[in-house]
């Protein structure tokens, strides 16, 4: 029978709700057992009759667990796509789920052992809050004391916020302007239906309130020689390092051949395209393409919408005819799920892992 020590919540989500086990291919299975001696929790059983393991408390086993699936000397034994788990990792439920354990276990988890970490902490002011499209704010901070900032930060980087007069951990934000001697910096936030934070700052944040902030943190840097060809990636609000690098490039390399394609799931979700415009104006060397999967949008002159995800996208021939990542250096960033299908879809076209950047800090 299931036991009730295994099958309780996993991070806030009834572990009944969620489709996670293993199934034996018993064509391929040899019946050495090494499956149902090596699992603590009981999902196997072994028929003696038949040789063979049998998946019996199949709701015992462990969410994203795969040890049995691993050691098992002819494979014969799958598990649903791990992208069942990652979905669930994105549900605002069980992050907060996850960050509330880590709290209350603060004296078991918390590292005894010093990990370098940037520890400068500035109090910034806003100056800005702007509702997009798409369910998108955009926030301008300043700092409140002169010399109190992040002068030196370098686009593509994100800073840590806290939510003032919360216990809450920092949430992390990728910073979407270029630098501008002043401090003054730009983040993109994307309401999360039942977020912490952002349901904070959609409807309590106010111009002139105070917030603290660390950084900048991220090494998701323009890495590439000045005479590569650029192709940026972004998925959501992962346009916001992606945005800080192509002011970087309109500003000291306008001419530079650069390719940006942004998907989103629906073409009215695009925001801040004017911004976006502004710097096509300055960068005449940059080519903008949007990815949507529903829906059609008015857009500024110079860009073009493709109906379908951003790998359609990455499917078309560039300006020339050819192969539209041939040759160039490729920065991504955008939700983890995305993230994870660009790698795939990068090293199946036998893309140099060298040339491919990805912000793994996500947004």
């Amino acid at each position: 029978m299931p036991d009730p020590k295994f099958t309780k919540p996993w991070h806030g989500v009834p572990r009944e709700a969620i489709h996670w086990n293993p199934t034996i291919l018993e064509d391929v299975c040899i019946g050495c057992g090494t499956c149902v001696t090596g699992c603590s929790r009981l999902v196997y059983r072994f028929d003696f009759d038949r040789k063979k393991p049998v998946v019996v408390d199949q709701i015992n086993c462990m969410v994203g667990c795969t040890t049995c699936a691993n050691t098992c000397p002819t494979h014969a034994i799958v598990f649903p796509p791990i992208e069942t788990v990652l979905a669930l990792e994105g549900l605002a439920v069980v992050r907060h789920a996850v960050e509330d354990d880590l709290l209350a276990r603060h004296d078991v988890l918390a590292a005894t052992v010093p990990v370098p970490h940037p520890d400068r902490i500035v109090t910034l002011r806003v100056e800005e809050k702007t509702l997009l499209a798409g369910e998108v704010l955009r926030v301008i901070l300043v700092p409140v004391q002169a010399g109190a900032c992040f002068c030196e930060f370098v686009p593509g980087q994100y800073i840590e916020l806290w939510q003032p007069g919360s216990d809450h951990l920092s949430r992390s934000y990728s910073i979407a302007n270029a630098p501008t001697g002043d401090g003054r910096i730009e983040l993109h936030l994307r309401r999360v239906t039942g977020g912490r934070l952002t349901e904070w700052a959609f409807d309590q944040l106010a111009v002139g309130d105070e917030v603290r902030a660390r950084g900048p943190l991220g090494s998701f840097t323009m890495r590439s020689v000045a005479d590569v060809p650029l192709l940026f990636v972004a998925g959501g609000t992962g346009y916001a390092p992606i945005h800080a690098l192509i002011a970087q490039q309109a500003r000291f390399q306008p001419g530079r051949d650069v390719v940006l394609i942004w998907g989103m799931r629906a073409a009215t979700q695009f925001y801040a395209l004017d911004d976006l415009a502004a710097v096509m104006g300055k960068a005449p060397g940059l080519r903008v393409v949007l990815a949507a999967e529903v829906g059609t949008a008015s857009l500024p002159a110079g860009m073009q919408l493709v109906q379908g995800t951003v790998l359609d996208a990455l499917a078309m021939p560039d300006q020339a005819g050819g192969d539209l990542t041939a040759g160039r250096d490729i920065y991504a960033a955008g939700p983890p799920m995305l993230l994870r299908g660009l790698v795939d879809h990068f090293g199946k076209s036998g893309v140099d892992a060298a040339r491919l950047h990805v912000d793994s800090f996500g947004v």
